[in-house]
């Protein structure tokens, strides 16, 4: 869900234009300007490209604990270190738990996230999470 709220975070500051295909007869179309965030093309573009981000990710430990949990390790484009960064190349089968997650739940809770969004909420998982006990954490205490 972070990886959502940052975009929809970046995306509520741009406006782009939204209207109907439908004509008046005097040969004007409908225009509105939304915020980027709240058009359905952003949304679906998020919700489909967002999990393949998840490589971004590594698992963590705590040591006292023992609580598992995903950390973004890699910079974000628009980050100072990102075009340094992006010359790497990681990849790892330890990711795809993450994302096979991930996927599960957009597939699942797509409703519920498109909700929140439209609603400006902040935080997002945590809303997310309170709002659907039990999908926050796992029978191992993996926090997703």
């Amino acid at each position: 869900m972070d990886e959502v709220e940052h975009d929809v975070t970046k995306a509520r500051q741009a406006k782009t234009q939204v209207g109907s295909l439908r004509t008046h007869p005097d040969g004007t179309r409908e225009r509105t300007k939304v915020p980027v965030a709240l058009s359905e093309a952003f949304l679906a573009d998020l919700l489909d490209q967002v999990c393949q981000r998840m490589n971004d990710y590594k698992l963590e430990v705590d040591p006292v604990t023992k609580e598992k949990t995903f950390k973004r390790f890699a910079p974000r484009k628009g980050d100072k270190l990102y075009q340094e960064f992006k010359k790497f190349s990681f990849y790892s089968e330890a990711y795809r738990p993450l994302k096979f997650a991930c996927e599960s739940i957009i597939e699942e809770y797509e409703d519920e996230i498109l909700s929140l969004i439209a609603r400006e909420a902040r935080y997002l998982a945590d809303k997310l999470c309170s709002e659907k006990p039990g999908l926050c954490k796992t029978s191992d205490h993996t926090e997703f």
